[in-house]
């Protein structure tokens, strides 16, 4: 054997461990194909052998996500998902959408898991046929779960007294006055109490959908299916609606001073940022009295800028304190730019953070 020959046996001899684990790798990448094979829904690779009963409420108005989000959650889980409602006559839920049930409250199999929606619940929860049938799946140890404002249907039971729950943004303080025998939560995106659990509004309801297949599953599981279904699920859930400082923002009812359009509105839940743009309809002096009556309703102080007189805070910036629902000291302003006379552009930004 010449000397290039036996370089090239030595070069491929050396090489040899690379092969070996080239060949390891693929055998390994064939294994993971073989056990999550890519279908659509991964979740569907590994049916579980038992398939629950999912009652899903509907009614006039109920709000479409709310109970379309967890029917698709749980029918990627496999489960067995039903609508019900107090009759099978077709149902327009909000948008105008029509839904016919499946089942009314007569014919419905028994539920392990009952989903309650929100919208229009005016009505609905005043419905007797419809309280009665709420407590009669959760007599059985159902697992009853309300999405958005529809924890003021599953509150109206009485099911909810001496428990926490939640609710979508914007009625959580009306849900403390209404049923003040619970105890109001804002954030946590839902409320675990066992066989009762409440969500936020609207997206949240898929968030407990899935908390609820990963108690009947497996977190696992519920990971699989929220991969399936392309939705970033986080099994402890990092947006709480509720929790974010744009609560600490008053309504300052300017809508009619001008047109306007919102540019920004973003921060987390130490700070927020709000921003608009327009035209007044009044003048910027009139638009900044108004504005700084309402902080100043809503329990705001204004304090003077550092170099400032106090005169001189109330031109295009003033600084405000004020103590936040939390009952910390928080700081917030509000900018005026432009506008100097009715009809000219005019740009208005709020800003709030804890101190």
């Amino acid at each position: 054997m010449n000397a290039s020959a036996r370089f090239r046996a030595r070069s491929l001899r050396s090489f040899k461990p690379f092969a070996r684990v080239a060949v390891l790798a693929r055998v390994a990448v064939l294994a993971l194909a073989t056990l999550f094979p890519a279908t659509a829904r991964p979740a569907a690779a590994a049916p579980p052998t038992t398939r629950y009963q999912i009652a899903i409420l509907v009614f006039e108005g109920a709000e479409i996500l709310d109970f379309a989000g967890p029917y698709e959650m749980f029918g990627a889980a496999n489960c067995d998902v039903f609508t019900v409602a107090a009759s099978t006559r077709p149902v327009t839920t909000a948008m105008g959408l029509t839904v016919v049930p499946r089942h009314s409250f007569t014919s419905a199999p028994k539920a392990d898991v009952l989903v309650i929606p929100g919208g229009h619940v005016s009505d609905v929860r005043k419905h007797s046929a419809t309280l009665d049938y709420i407590k009669r799946v959760s007599s059985r140890d159902a697992i009853t779960m309300s999405v958005c404002n529809g924890a003021f249907i599953l509150a109206s039971t009485g099911l909810l007294d001496g428990r926490s729950a939640t609710t979508t943004y914007g009625n959580l303080e009306r849900l403390g006055r209404e049923f003040p025998k619970l105890k109001v939560v804002r954030d946590q995106r839902y409320v675990d109490n066992g066989n009762l659990i409440t969500t936020g509004g609207l997206s949240a309801g898929m968030d407990g959908a899935l908390h609820v297949i990963a108690r009947l599953f497996g977190t696992g599981y519920a990971q699989a299916v929220a991969l399936g279904e392309e939705y970033d699920w986080q099994p402890e859930p990092r947006l709480a609606r509720g929790a974010l400082a744009d609560g600490e923002i008053p309504e300052l009812g300017l809508s009619e001073t001008g047109d306007w359009e919102l540019v920004r509105t973003e921060g987390d839940t130490r700070q927020w940022h709000a921003s608009v743009k327009g035209k007044l309809k009044i003048t910027r002096v009139e638009f900044t009295q108004r504005a700084e009556r309402a902080l100043e309703k809503a329990g705001w102080s204004k304090r003077a800028r550092a170099g400032a007189s106090a005169a001189k805070a109330t031109g295009s910036r003033s600084e405000w304190r004020f103590t936040g629902r939390d009952g910390k000291p928080w700081t917030g302003s509000i900018s005026i730019e432009g506008g100097a006379k009715a009809g000219e552009p005019l740009t208005a930004e709020i800003r709030v953070a804890k101190e």
